[in-house]
């Protein structure tokens, strides 16, 4: 076997290899992004949950994990303006999915999401057993590698930064 075709072999593989590592972080960040923004309109529109009482309210679901959550106090914070917490968490929830799909201040959408994802297993999920069972701390997880990342690579953010470079 001629020598160039294994160098050349290893080249195309070389490159196939450094354009997955590249685009690694695409599939989370649609995972994400879409995630978020299904959960948010689900909750903007729940007629329930925005109530501030009744089933199926978040002043019903804050009630019931008051006294397993981790941080209470938060959720004694959520339970000052129930209607108002769950109107923050939708709209949260919706802002932060656009800005990871469309990777608009990524680092800043992936840090409010990471952020939702903490509260939310610090009260909402933290009585899961065995803790892995408590999908808000996956969801932390997952936030963070596109909090150090970024959206490098088909986003706003590298638009944006590439017309800064150019003149």
């Amino acid at each position: 076997m001629p020598s160039g075709f294994g160098a050349a072999r290893g080249r195309r593989g070389g490159r196939w290899k450094e354009t997955a590592r590249r685009h690694s972080l695409l599939p989370l960040r649609v995972f994400l992004g879409v995630t978020f923004c299904y959960a948010g309109i689900d909750k903007l529109t729940d007629s329930a949950f925005l109530h501030a009482s009744g089933a199926g309210s978040i002043d019903e679901l804050m009630h019931s994990v008051r006294d397993s959550a981790a941080v209470p106090g938060l959720v004694d914070l959520a339970l000052n303006s129930p209607s108002g917490f769950g109107y923050a968490i939708a709209l949260g929830e919706l802002a932060v999915g656009l800005g990871t799909l469309l990777g608009l201040f990524g680092r800043v959408a992936a840090l409010g999401g990471a952020l939702i994802s903490l509260s939310l297993w610090l009260t909402v999920s933290w009585q899961s057993t065995p803790y892995y069972y408590g999908n808000d701390l996956v969801y932390l997880m997952a936030w963070l590698p596109l909090l150090l990342a970024g959206s490098p690579l088909l986003s706003a953010d590298a638009f944006l930064a590439d017309r800064r470079r150019t003149p």
